[in-house]
């Protein structure tokens, strides 16, 4: 009998946890300890469902942090007041008006907060201090400028705010708040002691120093992205010791293999191969799962489930903006639906992108390198404007490279006609 009864649900796919059969990757989880020791700001970046969230609920406790959960309508004033509420204030807008014309922010502290030598201590900044117990404080209302960094750390200096603050889901953000609030961060590391922790879909190492390049020395990157096959294997064999049940050597092999090393789908696939055969939670007696389908058939069923989101992905984003002349969005998506899937995990250097729009647009070589270079760094703003959850393509800016950073996308395109996608979005077909 096992010590212990699991849910396979707690162990393989999606959950709200991080799952059982975690694993540790050397010069990940141990880089993101160390760093967070030095006060530095961090920024876990990679492709969706690659571990970004569960590295960071792996890490820290839930008393480490708060999470602000990043929107596509924020600007830098909306942010602020985000990471207020999450500290725990009641934000109001006030009738003072800042020096930019924007109303002021009124903000009050209704929680509770340890205050070190004191105690637990019931903190309300709605009116003026008065006289308390010796366990008690209040603190005056504040008005804030919800633009100034500064304002924010003092608010949060005013209850001893200690916490890591995590911006999930960063790159949602409009690329003007992406970019305001990476001159903020200075302000932060300068003039307090609080840490960000950024988590964003990307795959540009240095995206936020390239838009301001005073956080050199006072952010580290963390690339989640990464997953050796050695390591997928582990998140296999620990999940079946949880479960006491036993996946096939070939099983094993080819799951990794046809997830193109996506943890998500390595961690689903398990797990519907174990519900298909009735096991739902750690078995008695170790049991062989044997599903008929095999593993690349399973994955396929589990990538298939997108198809709608997919097309709906190409079709939107090739729209662009606004209608316009050129219809560049529409064209960036060229060479991404007519070269080899082992390029596009490769990713697309800019070189490859612009010759082989050029080779079929109607303009030729007469279109403007300009205009291309202008698509490709728009390309997370696009997705972001029109609601693309996750984001399917990233630019970096830096290397010049665009990589496909949903790995289901990649499968689902393997199995496509390619002239059917580029007939659904208007484009010719490519050229043999």
């Amino acid at each position: 009998m096992p010590e212990q009864v699991h849910k396979v649900a707690d162990v393989f796919g999606i959950n709200r946890d991080f799952p059982l059969n975690y694993v540790e990757r050397p010069g990940i989880d141990d880089k993101l300890i160390e760093n967070l020791t030095r006060d530095h700001h961090v920024v876990i970046f990679g492709s969706s469902k690659q571990g970004k969230t569960c590295l960071r609920k792996h890490c820290l406790t839930d008393d480490d942090y708060v999470v602000v959960s990043c929107q596509s309508h924020m600007d830098l004033r909306q942010l602020h007041a985000a990471i207020l509420k999450c500290a725990g204030y009641q934000i109001e807008e006030s009738n003072t008006r800042s020096s930019d014309g924007s109303h002021k922010l009124s903000a009050k502290f209704g929680g509770e907060l340890t205050v070190p030598l004191i105690g637990k201590a019931r903190l309300d900044l709605g009116g003026d201090k008065e006289s308390q117990s010796s366990n008690e404080q209040t603190f005056k209302k504040l008005e804030l400028d919800a633009q100034d960094p500064n304002d924010i750390i003092a608010a949060l200096a005013e209850i001893a705010f200690s916490k890591f603050i995590v911006l999930e889901d960063f790159h949602y953000l409009p690329y003007e708040t992406q970019q305001d609030f990476s001159y903020a961060l200075k302000a932060f590391h300068e003039n307090s002691k609080i840490t960000f922790i950024v988590v964003a879909v990307w795959r540009e190492e240095n995206r936020l120093i390239l838009f301001n390049g005073d956080l050199t020395g006072r952010m580290i990157a963390i690339d989640a992205d990464a997953w050796r096959p050695a390591e997928l294997l582990r998140v296999i064999s620990a999940g079946e010791a949880l479960l006491n049940v036993s996946f096939s050597d070939k099983f094993k092999s080819e799951v990794i293999a046809d997830s193109f090393q996506n943890v998500y789908l390595v961690q689903e696939a398990c797990h519907r191969a174990c519900r298909s055969v009735g096991v739902y939670q750690t078995q008695d007696t170790l049991k062989t799962i044997v599903d008929e389908r095999g593993a690349g058939e399973i994955i396929s069923e589990i990538v298939s489930e997108q198809s709608g989101r997919y097309k709906a992905f190409l079709s939107n984003f090739g729209l662009g903006f606004q209608e316009t002349e050129l219809e560049m969005f529409k064209w960036i998506l060229y060479p991404v639906l007519s070269c080899d899937v082992q390029d596009l995990i490769a990713g697309l250097r800019y070189r490859e992108i612009r010759e082989t729009i050029q080779s079929a647009h109607p303009r030729g070589e007469k279109l403007n390198a300009g205009n291309i270079t202008q698509s490709l760094q728009s390309i997370s703003n696009l997705q972001s404007k029109k609601n693309i959850k996750p984001f399917v393509l990233d630019y970096d800016n830096t290397n010049l490279l665009l990589s496909v950073v949903d790995k289901g996308f990649l499968i689902w395109i393997s199995k496509q006609e390619r002239s059917e996608l580029l007939d659904l979005i208007g484009l010719p077909p490519a050229e043999d």
